[in-house]
């Protein structure tokens, strides 16, 4: 079934909550938050808001003096990763509309308006590291990245073939595939490039940059966790589009980014980066891909994984983990919009 892209005002549209679909229904486009179908959308948009956080205010000054004390295999791992962690970003920025534009409703086009300003963020703050923590002629080479490293250009475009299959092509069944193409990126490629930076925070570097990313990894959590729901109701609601044939098409395309993910972190890293051995990285990103199928009810593909390798990510990643004060760190949780204080900024 090809989807319709929604009208910006629907004189006939149906304002019935009980009406409502996540696609191919009869929405005014009026955002009223008083009258939703998905609670779970309107909690997850508050909780979204809550998270807000201003990159700038981390201070990056012992970053900058790590940075080229870091050893070669160091410099060459923060470089590429950063730049695929940017491309990311940036195409999550560029592409969260085009599904918005087919979502018919409206609490949950208001989480992914949220969600595509926190990848904007997100970019601001690889941004904000690079002009604080390497040279300008780094800079510039890690933003060129991929022009000069195969690997990367064909990361790259593998994610913006997949969205690209339903920007020319936007059915229903093309939607699944791109909602499951984002629940990847979330939940895998972002994941195993962030286990680099808390690699190197457990060694007591670069905890300006750690600091940025554990910021980063909990907008991600709400970010996985909406596409999940996603997923779910559009299920829920067209159990016949969702087929066994279907559903083993979307456990190949986890695999095939389990391969190329495995595959780029084993080459960025080059086994020269402590804790993260090429059979933990592959433990890892199997063990993610696993959770990730089961939390959709999906049978996982790696049935041997069972244990989580790398307990020590997930510890790191915890927004109270480091003495914040000792390491020139300034970390605030935004919960409260009084917590900001407009007149200074």
């Amino acid at each position: 079934m090809q989807l319709q892209r929604t009208k910006l005002f629907n004189e006939i549209g149906d304002r019935d909550w009980g009406n409502r679909r996540m696609i191919g229904g009869n929405t005014t486009n009026l955002l009223e938050l008083n009258n939703v179908k998905y609670e779970w959308a309107y909690r997850m948009y508050r909780a979204m808001m809550s998270n807000f956080w201003i990159p700038e205010e981390i201070a990056l000054g012992d970053d900058a003096r790590q940075y080229p004390t870091l050893t070669e295999h160091e410099q060459r791992s923060f470089n590429k990763i950063i730049s695929f962690l940017i491309f990311l970003d940036s195409i999550q920025t560029h592409n969260l509309p085009n599904i918005n534009e087919y979502i018919t409703a409206p609490e949950v086009n208001l989480c992914l308006t949220v969600h595509a300003f926190q990848e904007a963020v997100h970019s601001q703050s690889y941004g904000y590291i690079l002009d604080s923590v390497v040279s300008a002629k780094t800079r510039d080479t890690i933003y060129n990245e991929w022009r000069n490293d195969e690997h990367l250009l064909k990361r790259n475009q593998f994610i913006t073939d997949r969205y690209e299959q339903f920007i020319q092509d936007p059915s229903d069944e093309n939607l699944v595939r791109t909602v499951m193409a984002n629940f990847i990126l979330e939940g895998v490629y972002f994941y195993s490039g962030f286990s680099f930076f808390f690699a190197l925070g457990r060694q007591g570097k670069m905890l300006g940059t750690v600091s940025e990313i554990k910021y980063i990894q909990r907008d991600e959590l709400t970010h996985l966790a909406l596409f999940r729901h996603i997923f779910e109701e559009i299920a829920r609601e067209n159990p016949q589009l969702v087929t066994p044939a279907l559903i083993d098409e979307l456990r190949d395309m986890m695999r095939q980014a389990v391969e190329h993910e495995i595959a780029w972190g084993q080459y960025v890293t080059d086994g020269h980066i402590p804790g993260l051995t090429d059979e933990l990285i592959t433990q890892y990103i199997k063990y993610l891909s696993n959770v990730r199928l089961k939390s959709l009810n999906m049978e996982p593909l790696y049935p041997e994984v069972v244990h989580h390798p790398m307990r020590w990510v997930d510890q790191f990643a915890a927004m109270n983990s480091m003495k914040t004060d000792f390491f020139e760190q300034k970390v605030t949780n935004y919960t409260k919009s009084a917590n900001l204080k407009w007149d200074e900024l």
